[in-house]
């Protein structure tokens, strides 16, 4: 497939998945629009992409701040640059029993997962219906289908992301548009440090965490084929089947064992 001059956007692209699934549409020759809020971190994300041979732009936005989701798609308006492909991987979670935690930081993260998301592909679906092509990924998580005591917010962003991109996928089927949602589980990325979860069960576990190449590769696969979501790894698979035949007072209860800090072994 001829990618020349093509336009990928993706948020949060410079680490983890974000990063691992802008080195595959590069690969492909697609252009790149990468968005995070660091500057630094940008500029070492383009140094490596670059070496592709494609055009990579990118723009700063702190999208925890719903108006900068607004402001990146006037500015890539503004660019005369027309996205192809919108990516919304940036997300966040915070870790500890709800009533604990911290209410903005919390409210933050429902911005950033759900609300930013929700206007670029607002905006940029409305784009893709206009010359009817397009393809959107929206980054869902296994804990889209799974309730998640210590990270309830983080739990019930997800599930709203999996259920909005499945309307919205139903809603636009006798379009040439595709919308796809990638459901990883526990991957190898700095997620676990920035939700302050280093203390969780399931992180110290190692051995069970994804390289976050083969997540994105799965996402990535997943999307040009047009699904309609991907479940990255047999053992999340297993998972989910598991937990669509259990109670789901029984499945939060196993989450809860899993997610608790070690130290309350």
């Amino acid at each position: 497939m001829d990618n020349k001059g093509k336009y990928a956007l993706i948020t949060g692209a410079t680490s983890g998945i974000g990063f691992e699934l802008a080195k595959l549409f590069a690969r492909d020759g697609y252009n790149l629009v990468i968005t995070a809020r660091d500057e630094t971190e940008l500029s070492n994300a383009r140094t490596t992409l670059i070496e592709s041979g494609v055009e990579v732009v990118t723009i700063a936005k702190d999208l925890f701040d719903r108006e900068q989701a607004f402001a990146l798609y006037a500015d890539i308006k503004q660019l005369g640059i027309e996205i192809d492909v919108l990516v919304n991987n940036a997300g966040q979670g915070v870790y500890g029993q709800f009533d604990k935690t911290d209410i903005d930081r919390e409210l933050m993260i429902i911005d950033l997962n759900i609300a930013s998301l929700v206007i670029l592909t607002k905006c940029f679906l409305t784009d893709m219906i206009a010359r009817n092509s397009g393809k959107i990924l929206n980054l869902a998580s296994v804990a889209s289908k799974l309730p998640g005591p210590w990270q309830a917010v983080y739990h019930g962003t997800k599930a709203f992301v999996l259920s909005f991109t499945e309307a919205i996928r139903e809603e636009t089927k006798d379009t040439e548009i595709t919308l796809t949602a990638l459901m990883p589980g526990v991957t190898d990325t700095d997620f676990f440090n920035k939700a302050d979860m280093l203390d969780s069960k399931v992180v110290q576990d190692e051995d069970a965490m994804a390289d976050p190449a083969d997540v994105a590769k799965d996402g990535y696969d997943a999307l040009m084929a047009g699904k309609d979501k991907v479940i990255s790894g047999l053992k999340n698979k297993l998972q989910i089947a598991m937990a669509n035949l259990t109670p789901d007072r029984l499945v939060a209860h196993q989450l809860n064992e899993q997610q608790k800090p070690a130290s309350q072994e």
